[in-house]
């Protein structure tokens, strides 16, 4: 029987006294600040702050932002030296710049998969300045350190210590904006992606890949069944990510012309759950939600590689890790892009095309 059929069989066979509703107490609506200037930014006490025509602003705060930085930093000296899952998104993210005729000579590399970037851009683009940014003073550190080891004279890199959710870029100034593994990690990804927008010049390229809904579905079930069997419920150990059906609205939502969207799945095998969590530590992936339990049980951890070797495992010991990733793909509004025709402009029927190429089948 079903969990609906459960609680109507209930609700049936109570008493009348059992269906009483409970008043809920009236509360009052804040005032508004007529006054107040625009801003999409939260206040000093942690309040969204009111737009000028009394409006507050839809910023939620889903993640920890300076636990997601020291993070960043912990990854920094964590991260491996070549990590071939990274490396595979980075290529095939760049690989869409050899698509493009046009040139990109100013460009920025937004968090995530930096390293990996730098490494593989190779000309591509042909990019002569490249503004690395991150929110890690270490990771922006170590970048610099590793610049001497890329052999690439003809391309001048900055590095910039800065937050994607307040991009501390000159409007109209960049003509590539690329985020590789990065931009899912912000509270409010469509404001991310418009500032990306308005950092481009006309005809700019922005270029992102991240995390999808089905990324770590097994460690989501194995996580799951554990905190049921060992505290009785569960509480949030992997965070939400955005559904590919939502990714075509968010670059259309954010202002992107000519927008497109495209996933690849990734599967990583590891000798066990904890080599995966290990892993996650590295590229810096770990929970950063605010509503998170900080303490994780070791019985529970422990179950938790137990139930994922029991129902995932391969025969050769290995667990398979699921990694789904999103590529969009945006471009800045320029009168030189191809635009589609007006509703009801077309000169010609599908019934005459019917006629014309159905009686040759």
């Amino acid at each position: 029987m079903s969990i609906k059929a459960i609680a109507r069989e209930w609700w049936r066979s109570a008493k009348p006294s059992q269906h009483r509703l409970l008043p809920l107490p009236r509360r009052r609506a804040p005032p508004l600040r007529p006054s107040a200037p625009f801003s999409s930014s939260p206040d000093d006490n942690g309040d969204a702050e009111f737009s000028g025509d009394g409006l507050q602003s839809s910023r939620l705060k889903i993640f920890d932002r300076d636990l997601k930085r020291k993070q960043r930093d912990r990854a920094a000296w964590l991260m491996r030296g070549k990590d071939d899952f990274v490396d595979s998104v980075a290529e095939n993210l760049l690989d869409r710049l050899e698509d493009c005729r046009k040139t990109f000579p100013t460009a920025l590399c937004l968090g995530g998969s930096l390293a990996s970037v730098r490494r593989l851009l190779r000309g591509r683009g042909r990019i002569e300045k490249l503004i690395m940014m991150d929110m890690s003073f270490d990771m922006v550190k170590k970048l610099r350190d590793s610049e001497n080891n890329i052999l690439d004279d003809n391309l001048e890199t900055s590095f910039v210590v800065g937050d994607e959710e307040f991009l501390p870029i000159k409007e109209s100034s960049l003509d590539l904006v690329i985020s590789c593994l990065g931009l899912h990690w912000t509270n409010d990804l469509p404001g991310a992606m418009i500032q990306c927008r308005l950092a481009l010049k006309p005809d700019g390229l922005f270029l992102a890949a991240i995390l999808g809904g089905e990324t770590l579905k097994e460690l989501r079930i194995a996580c799951t069944i554990a905190q049921m069997e060992r505290e009785g419920g569960i509480s949030p150990r992997l965070s939400p990510l955005a559904q590919v059906r939502d990714a075509g609205n968010l670059l259309t939502r954010a202002g992107f012309t000519l927008p497109g969207v495209d996933v690849d799945q990734y599967t990583v095998k590891y000798n066990s759950a904890l080599e995966l969590v290990e892993h996650l530590r590295a590229m810096g992936e770990t929970n950063a939600l605010f509503q998170r339990n900080p303490i994780l049980k070791r019985d529970t951890a422990l179950a938790t590689a137990a139930v994922y070797q029991s129902m995932f495992g391969a025969e050769d010991g290995t667990v398979p890790a699921t990694f789904q990733v999103i590529y969009m793909t945006g471009w800045r509004e320029h009168p030189s892009q191809q635009k589609a025709k007006r509703r009801g402009s077309a000169t010609i029927s599908f019934k005459d095309i019917q006629k014309q190429f159905g009686s040759s089948s």
